[in-house]
C-alpha cells in the first residue's frame, strides 16, 4: 500500500557524466516498490550510474510476486533495493526470506529501503533476514543512493568470483575421474576441450557456445587436431597448417616454438610435452578477455592435463606394446601349424568392425581386436603329429585337438589384465556353436560371450579362404553359401545379418592383408 509520506527526497547535486551509455552487460538492480514514484525517480537518478565501465539494467516490480518471477527470470541481479510496506504490512521481508530460503539466492545484496522504519526495526531485520544494507527513504541523497549501490555491487562481484572459484574448482575436481578414464588421446582431448571451454566461460553461456578449441598432437609428418570445437568442429584429423585460420596457426606455432603455454586476451594456448617427447597442444579462442581468475583455474587444469597426457601417452605404449606381443605369440602359433601368417591380423580387423556394428564402444571393440589374434593360443600344447597331419583326423585326435581351447584359456585367464582376460575367454569359446553343438562345454546361444561369437564368425569366415594343409581355399561364393547355412547353427543369427549388410568392409580388410599365396 502506498503511503503519501513514503517518498524519495533528493539533496542537490550536480554530476559531470555525459550521455547515457547502454553496456551489453550491465549490472542489474531490481527495484521492488509498489510506489510509482519511486521507480521513477530511481531510473531518472542512476541513469547515468557506471561501474567498472559498465552501467546499470534496471529492472521494476511494484509486488513481491512480480519480484519473485524477476528474480526467478534474471538469476543474475546483483542488488535490490526493496521496499517493506507494499501489498501487506511485512511483504518486503516475506520477499527477503523468500529470495534467501527458497530462492535460495545468497548471493544478491539486498538493501532494504522503508519509508516507514517502525515496521521494520533496523537491527532485528538485517539479521533475521540476511538484509545487507538499510535505508530509510528519507535519508537517501543521490550521492548516498551512489555510494550504496557501488559498494553493495562490489560486495556482489567479490561473492561472485569467490563462487566462480569455488564452481569452477568443483568442476576440476567432477571433471578429472571422466576424462581421466578414457584410454584414447583423442577423447581426452575433446574432454579437455569441453571442460577447458566452461571453465572459461562458466557464467556466460552464449560465449561458451561461441568458444572454439583445437586439441592437436604433433605426429611425424607434423601437427594433427584430434579434438575440435566451435568454429573448428569439423577439422577433427586434419593437419593444423590446413586450417582456414592463420591466428590460430600462428599461436599454435608459437607454444611449439616456444615450448610453453601462454594467455592472450580472448585466448589461451597450452603446450603439453610428455616424459616420451610426445608434443600436444590446446589452442582454445573465445570472445571476451580471459580474467585474472579464470587464468588462475585454468593454469590448475593445465597442471593436471600435463600429468593425464603424460599417463595417456604412457598408456599407449605399454597399449602397442602388449598388442605387438599378442600379434607375435598369435602368428607363432599360426607359423607352427602352417596356417596363414597374415590369419591372425585379418581375425582381428574383422572382430573389431564386427563388435562396433553389433553396439560395443570402441574401446570394448579395440579391447577385442588385440583379444582375438590369441584364438588359438592353446596349440602350443597339442602335438605336431596332429597339429601339422594333412589327412582326416580320428576321433580320438579330434577330441586332444578339441584341448586347445581349455589350455589356452588355463594360459591366460589368471591375468588381472582386461585384453588378457577378453583374451582367455576368446580362447575358451571361439568353438562354441549358437546351437549348442560346439566345445568345450556345448554353450548355446547367448550364454557363449559376445567376443566369443564374434571371433567364431571372424575365424571361421576367414579360415575357409585359406590354404591349410589339410584343404583348399574356397572361393568367397562358396563361403559365404556356408555361412548362410550355419546361420542358427554356428553362428548368431544377428552378428551374421550384421556380417553380410557390411561384407564390403570385411571384404577390403580381406584384401589389404592378403598372403602371399592368395590371389
Amino acid at each position: 500500500m502506498a503511503n503519501p509520506d513514503d517518498k524519495l527526497f533528493f539533496a542537490a547535486e550536480t554530476t559531470d557524466k555525459k550521455a547515457d551509455i547502454c553496456e551489453p552487460q550491465a549490472w542489474k538492480l531490481l527495484v521492488v516498490d509498489d510506489n510509482e514514484f519511486v521507480h521513477k525517480v530511481t531510473t531518472m537518478v542512476l541513469r547515468e550510474y557506471q561501474f567498472k565501465g559498465r552501467g546499470l539494467d534496471i529492472l521494476s516490480a511494484k509486488s513481491a510476486e512480480e519480484a519473485k518471477t524477476a528474480l526467478k527470470e534474471n538469476p543474475d541481479i546483483a542488488v535490490i533495493l526493496l521496499d517493506v510496506v507494499m501489498e501487506t504490512p511485512h511483504a518486503g521481508l516475506h520477499l527477503a526470506a523468500w529470495i534467501r530460503n527458497e530462492l535460495g539466492n545468497h548471493m544478491v545484496r539486498i538493501i532494504l529501503r522503508t519509508g516507514q522504519p517502525g515496521e521494520a526495526p533496523e537491527q532485528e531485520v538485517i539479521f533475521k533476514y540476511d538484509i545487507n544494507d538499510y535505508k530509510e527513504k528519507a535519508e537517501l541523497t543521490a550521492q548516498k543512493l551512489y555510494t550504496t549501490i557501488t559498494t553493495s555491487i562490489r560486495s556482489f562481484q567479490d561473492i561472485r568470483t569467490i563462487e566462480r572459484n569455488r564452481m569452477g574448482m568443483q568442476q576440476i575436481v567432477r571433471a578429472m575421474p571422466t576424462i581421466f578414464k578414457t584410454q584414447s588421446m583423442g577423447e581426452f582431448a575433446s574432454g579437455v576441450l569441453t571442460q577447458l571451454s566452461s571453465t572459461m566461460c562458466m557464467d556466460d553461456d552464449t560465449l561458451m557456445a561461441r568458444a572454439s578449441g583445437i586439441a592437436a598432437a604433433k605426429q611425424d609428418d607434423g601437427l594433427k587436431i584430434i579434438a575440435s570445437t566451435g568454429k573448428f568442429m569439423n577439422a577433427r584429423e586434419l593437419p593444423v597448417s590446413e586450417l582456414d585460420d592463420a591466428e590460430a596457426i600462428a599461436n599454435i606455432g608459437k607454444a611449439i616454438n616456444e615450448k610453453k603455454s601462454f594467455f592472450s586476451n580472448n585466448l589461451f594456448v597450452g603446450y603439453y610435452r610428455t616424459g616420451s617427447g610426445s608434443e600436444n597442444v590446446i589452442y582454445l579462442n573465445g570472445t571476451k578477455p580471459i580474467g585474472k581468475e579464470d587464468q588462475e583455474l585454468i593454469e590448475l587444469f593445465s597442471s593436471n592435463i600435463s600429468v593425464a597426457f603424460d599417463n595417456i601417452d604412457l598408456n599407449q605404449v605399454i597399449t602397442k606394446a602388449q598388442k605387438e606381443l599378442l600379434f607375435t605369440l598369435g602368428d607363432a602359433v599360426e607359423t607352427r601349424s602352417a596356417e596363414t601368417a597374415n590369419h591372425v591380423r585379418r581375425v582381428a580387423e574383422y572382430s573389431r568392425i564386427l563388435a562396433l556394428k553389433s553396439g560395443m564402444s570402441e574401446e570394448e571393440a579395440n579391447l577385442l581386436r588385440m583379444a582375438s589374434p590369441m584364438h588359438d593360443i592353446g596349440k602350443i600344447g597339442i602335438p605336431d603329429a596332429i597339429l601339422l597331419n594333412p589327412g582326416r583326423l580320428t576321433p580320438q585326435e579330434f577330441e586332444i585337438i578339441k584341448k586347445h581351447t581349455l589350455i589356452g584359456h588355463e594360459i591366460l585367464r589368471k591375468s588381472e589384465q582386461g585384453i588378457m582376460k577378453a583374451a582367455a575367454t576368446v580362447a575358451l569359446q571361439h568353438h562354441e556353436r549358437w546351437d549348442g553343438s560346439g566345445y568345450p562345454h556345448g554353450l548355446k546361444g547367448e550364454e557363449i560371450d559376445i567376443m566369443g561369437r564374434i571371433t567364431m564368425l571372424a575365424d571361421v569366415f576367414d579360415a575357409l579362404g585359406c590354404k591349410r594343409v589339410y584343404k583348399k581355399a574356397w572361393l568367397i561364393s562358396d563361403i559365404l553359401n556356408f555361412l548362410e547355412e550355419q546361420r542358427g547353427i554356428m553362428f548368431d543369427p544377428k552378428l551374421l545379418d550384421l556380417f553380410m549388410e557390411h561384407l564390403d568392409e570385411f571384404l577390403d580388410i580381406r584384401s589389404r592383408y592378403q598372403d602371399d599365396d592368395q590371389s
